[in-house]
C-alpha cells in the first residue's frame, strides 16, 4: 500500500523542517463530531442486550432496528454538526470494499432475486456509513467509551445466558439455551467472544484498583458465559485469544498499557478475579434440564473442556455443514464470476445439491466466505482478497510500530485487529457478518483500524485520504438522513407487523394441530383468523420464507389443501426451486382432483431433483391415481431397489403391491415402514396383519404381524384395536398369553 509519512528526526535532513512527532495528524483533517462515537458506543449496548419477550418478532430484526436507526441517526448528527464547517473529512481505501458488495447488490436485482438483492445492498450501505462515520469520529481518546459500550453489551448480554444456563431463564423466547437475546446459542458465542479484546484493552489501561475489579470479574463473567455455549468455533477463537493473541499483544504493548506499572497487589487482585471468577461461576451445576440431558457437560468449564475435545472431522454437525459447503462449492465452480446474486443462495442452491437432496439444508451456508463467494462471484472475490491483504498489512504495521505515534496506537489497533481476527475464525462456520451487533462490530473494527491510518499519516490512494468538504452539501446530506430514517422507520413497522401476523398465524396452526381433533368445528373461529392473519401477513411480505410455509403443512394434515396450496405457491413464487414445496403442492393439487396442473409441478421438481425421495414418491401416487397402476408399482419396486424412499413411497408401494396380490414387496415395503418412522409402527403392523389374514390368506403371518402390533399397545387400549381385527383372529389375540406384553427397555445390572 502506498504510504505517506513524516520524515523522522533521525533521517537525513529534510528541505523543509520535520514537523513534532504528533504531526501525522495534521496530514489528514482530524476526527469529527464526539457525540457520535457515544452513539455508537450507546448501540453496542443496546443492540445485544436486548430482545423480544415473545415470538411475534425474530430477535435479530430487532437488533438489525437498533443497529439501523443508530447508524442513520449518528449520519444525521454527523452532517448537522458539518452544517457551518469547511474542513475536509477522511476517505479510506477500506471503504471501497463494502460499497463494492452493495453495488454489485443493487444490480444483481436486474437478474438475480430482487428482494433478496435489495436486502443485501441495505446491509452493506448501513455497514459502509457505519465505518465511514467511525472513520471520521473514533479519534484515539474516544476508543475508550466505545470499549465500554462493547463491554457492557457484552456484560448484560451473558448475564442473560447465565440465568438460562442456571435457572432455566425463558424470557426471551429461543431455541437451545443458553442464547441470550440471540435465538441461537451459536450467534451469542460468536458476537461475544469477539468483544473480549474491548475488554482485555479496558482492563490493561486500568489504573484504579477498583475499576481492576470490577473489570476481571466482568470479563471472567463473559468468557464463563462462552464456556457454557459449548460453541466449538467460539472455543477455539476463546483459547487462542487467552492463550497467544492477547498475552502477545500485551507484551508487544507493554510501554503503553497501565498494567505493567501495577504493584503486586493489583496483579493478584487481577489474576485472582480473572481465574477464580472462571473457575467460580464455571463450577455451577445447570439448572436447565434440557441441557443436562445434552450430555455434553453439567458446568461451564465441563461444556467448554469437552466440547473442544469433541472437535473432529467426523462431528455430525460438521457433517450437515459439509453438505451445504460442497452445495456452495458447486456454485462457486458453476458460477465463477458473476455468482447466483447477492442473497440469493437460499434461492438457488437447490439447483447445486447433490443427486437426490430435496431440502435445503440451512438458509445460509455456515461459512461467511463460501456464500460471499457463490453470491458475489468477481465481487466476492475482490472483497476477501482486500480485506485480506489490508488487515495483513495493518497487522504488520503495528506490530512494528516505532514512532510515538504507532506506538500510542498499537494497542487500539492490535485490539481491533485481534477482535477481527476472532470474528473471522467463527464466520469459517457460522453467519456472524449477517447478525446485526456482530455485522456492527466488524464495521466499527474496520474503522477503528482505518481512523488510525488516518491519524498515523498512512495516506495515499491505497489508504486514507482526504475527502473534500463543502459546507453548501450539509443540507441535502441532512434532508437524504432524514428520509433514510423515515423509510427504516416504515420498513420497520412493516417488518413487525409482518412478522408478528405470520408468527401469530403459526402458533395457532400448532396449537390446533396438537389438539386432539384439529377438524373439531369448535376450531373454525380460531382457523378463520389464522387465514386472516396469514393472507396479511403474505400480502405484507411475500418473501418470508423461514415460517409462512409451517402453516401450509399443518392446513395440509387437516386435509385443507386448498388453502395450503396457495400458502405454498405464494412461497414458490419467491423461492421457485425448493423440491420439497413443489411436490406438496403437485400433492395438493392431487387432492382436490386437479391432476394436470399436479404433473405441471411434478415436472418443475423431477427437473431438479429426479431422484429426491418425496419427487420419486410423487411419480409412483401421480401414476398411480391417474390409472397406471402397473407402471407405479414399477417405479415404487425401481426406487426402493435404489434405497430411495420415504413414507409416502412406502405407504404407495404397500397398497400398490397389495391390490396387485405381491405380497412379499408388500411386506418389505411395510417393514421398511415400519423401520424408518417407528411412530407409524402400531398401524402398520395391523394393516400387515389384515393383508395376511384377508387377502394373502397367510394365518401364521397374520398372527404374528398382529401380535407386533398390539405388543405396542398399552392394555387399556387393546380392547379397542381387537374390535377392529377380523372377528377369529381377535379370539385368538384375547387368549391368554397370545400377546406379549409390550416390551420394557433393558438394565444392566450395575443401573440400580
Amino acid at each position: 500500500m502506498a504510504r505517506k509519512r513524516k520524515p523522522r528526526a533521525e533521517g537525513p535532513a529534510p528541505a523543509v523542517a520535520a514537523p513534532p512527532a504528533a504531526a501525522p495528524s495534521q496530514n489528514l483533517p482530524p476526527e469529527a463530531g464526539a457525540g457520535i462515537v457515544a452513539v455508537f458506543a450507546l448501540m453496542m449496548f443496546v443492540a445485544p442486550a436486548i430482545g423480544v419477550p415473545n415470538e411475534e418478532m425474530l430477535q435479530d430484526t430487532l437488533k438489525s432496528i437498533v443497529v439501523s436507526i443508530a447508524v442513520l441517526g449518528a449520519a444525521l448528527m454527523f452532517f448537522w454538526d458539518l452544517r457551518r464547517s469547511g474542513r475536509p473529512l477522511r476517505w479510506h481505501a477500506v471503504l471501497w470494499l463494502p460499497l463494492l458488495l452493495m453495488a454489485y447488490a443493487l444490480g444483481s436485482m436486474a437478474w438475480s432475486h430482487t428482494f433478496l438483492g435489495g436486502v443485501e445492498s441495505i446491509r452493506w450501505f448501513i455497514f459502509s456509513l457505519l465505518a465511514w462515520l467511525g472513520l471520521n469520529t473514533l479519534a484515539r481518546d474516544r476508543l475508550p467509551t466505545l470499549a465500554w459500550g462493547i463491554h457492557a453489551g457484552a456484560v448484560l448480554t451473558s448475564l442473560w445466558a447465565a440465568l438460562q444456563f442456571w435457572t432455566e431463564f425463558s424470557f426471551f423466547p429461543q431455541g437451545p439455551h443458553p442464547a441470550s437475546t440471540f435465538v441461537n446459542r451459536n450467534f451469542f458465542a460468536e458476537f461475544a467472544v469477539c468483544t473480549l479484546p474491548f475488554s482485555a484493552m479496558l482492563l490493561a489501561r486500568a489504573r484504579k484498583s477498583s475499576v481492576i475489579a470490577l473489570l476481571a470479574a466482568s470479563t471472567a463473567f463473559v468468557i464463563t458465559a462462552i464456556l457454557m455455549t459449548g460453541t466449538r468455533s467460539a472455543l477455539i477463537a476463546l483459547w487462542l485469544q487467552l492463550g497467544i493473541v492477547l498475552p502477545a499483544i500485551a507484551w508487544r504493548s507493554r510501554g503503553q498499557l497501565a498494567m505493567f506499572q501495577w504493584n503486586r497487589g493489583l496483579r493478584v487482585l487481577a489474576a485472582g478475579l480473572l481465574v477464580g471468577t472462571v473457575a467460580g461461576l464455571g463450577s455451577i451445576p445447570t439448572g436447565d434440564p434440557r441441557i443436562a440431558e445434552e450430555g455434553r457437560g453439567l458446568t461451564a468449564l465441563e461444556r467448554g473442556f469437552k466440547r473442544t475435545g469433541s472437535i473432529s472431522a467426523s462431528d455430525p454437525s460438521l457433517g450437515i455443514r459439509m453438505v451445504m459447503w460442497k452445495a456452495t462449492m458447486n456454485v462457486i465452480e458453476r458460477r465463477p464470476l458473476q455468482g447466483v446474486g447477492a442473497g440469493a443462495w437460499e434461492s438457488e442452491i437447490p439447483l447445486y445439491q447433490a443427486a437426490g437432496t430435496q431440502l435445503e439444508t440451512d438458509y445460509y451456508v455456515h461459512n461467511e466466505f463460501l456464500q460471499l463467494l457463490a453470491e458475489y462471484g468477481v465481487a466476492g472475490w475482490l472483497f476477501l482478497i482486500g480485506l485480506a491483504a489490508w488487515l495483513a498489512v495493518s497487522a504488520w504495521r503495528t506490530w512494528r510500530a516505532a514512532t510515538p505515534e504507532e506506538r500510542a496506537d498499537a494497542p487500539w489497533r492490535a485490539m481491533f485487529l485481534c477482535s477481527l481476527l476472532a470474528l473471522m475464525i467463527v464466520s469459517n462456520v457460522g453467519f456472524p457478518w449477517r447478525m446485526a451487533a456482530t455485522g456492527a462490530l466488524f464495521s466499527l473494527c474496520l474503522a477503528g483500524i482505518a481512523a488510525s491510518d488516518a491519524r498515523l499519516g498512512i495516506a495515499g490512494r491505497w489508504s486514507a485520504m482526504r475527502m473534500r468538504w463543502n459546507p453548501a452539501m450539509a443540507n441535502p446530506l441532512i434532508g437524504s438522513a432524514i428520509g433514510c430514517l423515515a423509510l427504516a422507520a416504515y420498513i420497520t413497522l412493516h417488518a413487525a407487523e409482518s412478522e408478528r401476523k405470520i408468527v401469530s398465524a403459526t402458533k395457532i396452526a400448532l396449537t390446533i394441530s396438537g389438539s386432539a381433533n384439529p377438524n373439531d368445528p369448535r376450531w373454525n373461529p380460531k382457523k378463520e383468523e389464522m387465514l386472516a392473519l396469514i393472507r396479511d401477513g403474505v400480502a405484507l411480505n411475500p418473501h418470508y420464507r423461514k415460517i409462512t410455509p409451517m402453516v401450509a403443512d399443518e392446513l395440509a394434515r387437516w386435509g385443507d389443501w386448498k388453502n395450503a396450496i396457495w400458502i405454498w405457491e405464494s412461497v414458490l413464487s419467491s423461492r421457485p426451486n425448493v423440491v420439497a414445496i413443489l411436490a406438496n403442492v403437485a400433492r395438493g393439487y392431487l387432492s382436490i382432483g386437479q391432476p394436470d396442473v399436479a404433473q405441471r409441478y411434478f415436472e418443475r421438481a423431477q427437473r431438479i431433483q429426479p431422484n429426491a425421495p418425496a419427487v420419486r414418491s410423487l411419480e409412483v401416487v401421480l401414476l398411480s391415481r391417474t390409472g397406471r397402476e402397473a407402471q407405479a408399482l414399477q417405479r415404487a419396486r425401481e426406487s426402493i431397489g435404489q434405497g430411495i424412499v420415504d413414507f409416502d413411497l412406502a405407504s404407495a408401494a404397500f397398497v400398490l403391491a397389495d391390490r396387485a396380490g405381491d405380497y412379499a414387496f408388500a411386506d418389505r415395503a411395510m417393514r421398511l415402514k415400519i423401520e424408518g418412522w417407528p411412530q407409524s409402527a402400531v398401524q402398520g403392523w395391523l394393516q400387515l396383519g389384515d393383508m395376511y389374514a384377508l387377502r394373502a390368506k397367510a394365518p401364521d403371518k397374520a398372527v404374528a404381524a398382529y401380535r407386533e402390533g398390539l405388543a405396542l399397545i398399552p392394555p387399556a387400549r387393546r380392547e379397542g384395536v381387537l374390535q377392529q381385527m377380523p372377528a377369529d383372529y381377535a379370539a385368538k389375540m384375547r387368549v391368554p398369553g397370545a400377546v406379549p406384553a409390550a416390551p420394557r427397555p433393558q438394565t444392566s445390572a450395575s443401573s440400580g
